[in-house]
């Protein structure tokens, strides 16, 4: 790969000719390559939406809802999460207010996106992303945020940088997404809160439910199908991983989920000691 360094700075931009989410393993490789130890990977890629809407996106990566054996599509592995980044909900905040500055809000959304797709990685990954046509993918004004969104989020203009963890800061309380759309709309009013951290977004379709409607089942979650629950605990777990002295609370998408769902959901919750936090709690 052709890559470019910045000095002392310990940064690194890789140019591959793969599509992007083949590159399993990106850190271990490269820690094998140089020697060189791998902190975090942020992946700049482009976006494709049915809607065509242009838009900047930041989300984390896994498969944790697909069941061993299967194809994963977008990459990854079935059952795999990878650390989220800390910094996806303060490089989210930061986004908007680039955007912002250079006249790109309204017509670019900037929005969070569900956990999704590869490649496989063990290092706190997100992606930065420039949807959703050709015609955008271009756009120069677009790219140059997101690539000051890089160099100020980093620090490496001198400036400190944003969305270093530190879990013994009094507001480390971190959102676990659970239920909702793509584009996780109740999760992100809380998100563009000043001070609220970020870990997996299961959205809807990554928490496949068999329907027990054939029985009463409201409440008895080990009869309630699906690879729900291994979703869950995946994202919980990538997500402690991630923020070490963080504590993580599940945010339910109440409205997305029938009477069932959300019965069996919390159920589980309780079960695996995973807290769930009202919207007050994270700020």
């Amino acid at each position: 790969m052709k890559g470019f360094g910045n000095g002392a700075g310990g940064v690194r931009v890789l140019l591959h000719n793969k599509g992007i989410v083949e590159e399993d393993d990106l850190d271990r490789r490269w820690e094998e390559a140089t020697g060189e130890r791998v902190d975090e990977l942020i992946f700049l890629s482009k976006h494709t939406a049915v809607s065509n809407r242009p838009a900047l996106t930041v989300h984390p990566i896994g498969v944790p809802h697909l069941r061993p054996g299967d194809a994963a599509p977008q990459g990854g592995r079935p059952g795999w999460a990878a650390p989220p980044s800390p910094r996806i909900g303060p490089w989210l905040r930061h986004l908007k207010k680039l955007a912002q500055a250079h006249n790109l809000v309204p017509e670019f959304e900037i929005t969070l996106e569900g956990t999704h797709h590869g490649p496989i990685t063990n290092t706190p990954t997100m992606f930065l992303e420039i949807g959703s046509t050709d015609e955008y993918w271009k756009r120069q004004d677009a790219a140059q945020v997101i690539a000051l969104l890089v160099w100020e989020g980093l620090g490496l203009g001198g400036g400190a940088a944003v969305g270093n963890w530190n879990g013994e800061k009094d507001k480390n309380r971190v959102l676990l997404g659970i239920g909702g759309g793509h584009y996780a709309p109740r999760h992100m009013d809380i998100v563009l809160k000043d001070g609220v951290w970020v870990g997996h977004l299961l959205s809807g379709y990554s928490l496949p439910m068999e329907d027990p409607s054939q029985s009463k089942a409201e409440t008895n979650t080990k009869e309630i199908g699906g690879t729900w629950r291994e979703a869950i605990k995946a994202g919980f777990e990538a997500t402690q991983s991630a923020f070490p002295g963080g504590e993580i609370l599940a945010h339910l998408d109440h409205k997305s989920f029938k009477s069932w769902q959300k019965n069996a959901i919390t159920g589980f919750l309780g079960e695996q000691n995973i807290k769930i936090g009202k919207p007050n709690d994270f700020y």
